[in-house]
């Protein structure tokens, strides 16, 4: 269900790029809040880190979740939010495949 990894960052007003915290990204996750059945297929991992369903649209859970953390006073006016979809290489190291016929 959550097959895309997605790098959730504030960027300063010098351009600086940091992770968000977890509890900002979890709360947003909760579906009572954001009451948006779309962003259901989200999961919060870690400081920066958030999985995501295949269905859930990131030109429309960027601004969602910016405006969020805007209400709940984590971004500051000059802050913005970059949300970016990792792929396998840069999301970290990935396991070796198996060598053919061993298990």
């Amino acid at each position: 269900m959550f097959t895309r990894r997605l790098a959730v960052r504030r960027i300063d007003a010098q351009g600086g790029r940091h992770a968000c915290p977890l509890h900002w990204i979890d709360n947003f996750a909760m579906r009572n809040f954001t009451n948006d059945a779309v962003f259901d297929d989200t999961l919060p991992v870690s400081d920066g880190l958030m999985e995501a369903g295949n269905r859930v649209p990131l030109h429309r859970l960027q601004p969602a979740m910016a405006d969020w953390f805007r209400r709940k006073g984590y971004l500051k006016p000059e802050e913005q939010l970059e949300i970016e979809e990792l792929t396998p290489a840069a999301d970290g190291p990935q396991p070796a495949p198996a060598a053919p016929g061993k298990v």
